[in-house]
């Protein structure tokens, strides 16, 4: 029988920088968020910020006291979990925010995005499916493959009937990640790179977007367009990010930051609150934390000789990094807007549950083969 006090020797054995450098980037994250929706709210974006960094470090907690065996058990009914959210949302349970219908509102204020189950969901689910293969010292069978690309297409095509455009390229990236560490040949790697690519073009030429997110493409693609709407906010952004120069205005003292001039600033835009009051310092510092995270978790991967462990990491790197790379991209006008939060830092329950949860299981599993490596940290000599 396990106990606390056990569990918390095992804690102390993983990777304490993974863990630091996320909590590090969630608590900068509330700082943020604080500086963005003060002069409207005081201090209750920030409180729940809190709140919801405290829960999703409880669910880490959770997670993390499993072990591989039980995560692979558990991983169909991950999967389940969050296709049930996805169809749900499409319900009239779900909610419409900014023309994607990607909510659920919960009693006492609170929403649920089913889109972050879903991601966690596939973090376990295709490496179910393809680790059988790689323990075999051999590629994923075509039939394994095909399994893992029905179960990726799923949640992929109910995320775009919400329609979120964002998190359906995550979910697409995620898998393709996977089926590279997974040893699949090109031609199989180049069908899901092109069936994404379908996927995406078809949002672009049918009406499955709404006005709304065409508008931010339109936007992304000519800045002066819609000045009053979309236009005018990615402008906003940007301008935020140019004034922060080098050492940025100081915390609480950037100017569109403060005026409320940069409408769901502590959401999708957080990153331009770092540039307008932290600097590039600051961004910069930002960038690094979240690269520090994906190296972290790409490197267990790395280090394992476990198949699932190492698909496992993968998934969650490339999920974290694209995303990321995503966020950014848009507060620089380097992408289009598509809404996707940065990871850790921008202010909403489901994504930072989510987070907390996928690095619960990369604990679980790291720490885990660690200890059955015998890879255990030497002692230190006092």
């Amino acid at each position: 029988m396990r106990t606390e006090g056990g569990f918390a020797a095992r804690l102390l054995r993983s990777d304490l920088v993974l863990l630091a450098a996320a909590l590090i980037a969630a608590g900068l994250g509330a700082v943020l968020v604080h500086s963005a929706t003060r002069h409207e709210a005081g201090s209750a974006y920030l409180v729940r910020h809190l709140v919801n960094l405290g829960i999703g470090l409880v669910i880490a907690l959770f997670v993390a006291r499993l072990d591989r065996a039980v995560l692979r058990a558990l991983a169909p009914f991950a999967y389940l979990v969050g296709l049930v959210g996805l169809v749900l949302v499409l319900s009239p349970l779900g909610s419409e925010v900014n023309g994607s219908r990607s909510w659920i509102q919960l009693p006492g204020g609170f929403s649920l995005q089913p889109s972050e189950l879903a991601k966690v969901g596939l973090c376990v689910a295709l490496p179910m499916l393809l680790a059988p293969a790689a323990e075999r010292r051999q590629r994923p069978r075509p039939r394994e493959i095909l399994l893992a690309g029905a179960a990726t297409a799923v949640p992929v095509l109910l995320v775009m009937a919400q329609p979120d455009l964002g998190s359906a390229l995550v979910l697409v990236a995620l898998a393709l990640g996977v089926l590279v560490v997974s040893g699949a040949s090109w031609p199989w790697l180049a069908g899901v790179l092109l069936a994404g690519v379908a996927a995406v073009t078809a949002a672009f030429t049918t009406p499955l977007l709404s006005g709304y997110q065409r508008d931010r493409l339109t936007a992304f693609l000519d800045p002066s367009a819609d000045p009053m709407g979309i236009g005018y906010q990615t402008q906003q952004v940007r301008r935020a990010i140019a004034n922060g120069g080098w050492g940025g205005q100081g915390l609480h003292a950037g100017e569109l930051t403060t005026s409320g001039a940069i409408p769901f600033q502590e959401t999708d835009f957080v990153f331009s609150v770092a540039g307008e009051e932290l600097g590039f310092v600051g961004a910069a510092f930002v960038v690094v934390l979240l690269g520090l995270v994906v190296a972290r978790i790409a490197l267990a991967g790395t280090r394992s000789d476990d198949p699932f462990v190492r698909l496992v990491c993968w998934a969650v790197a490339a999920w974290f990094a694209v995303q990321s790379v995503e966020n950014i991209g848009m507060n620089l006008g380097l992408l289009p807007v598509t809404g996707l939060p940065l990871p850790f830092l921008s202010y909403g329950g489901s994504s930072m549950f989510a987070c907390w949860a996928a690095i619960g299981v990369v604990v679980a599993v790291a720490r885990e083969e660690r200890s059955a490596t015998g890879r255990e940290p030497v002692p230190t000599h006092r």
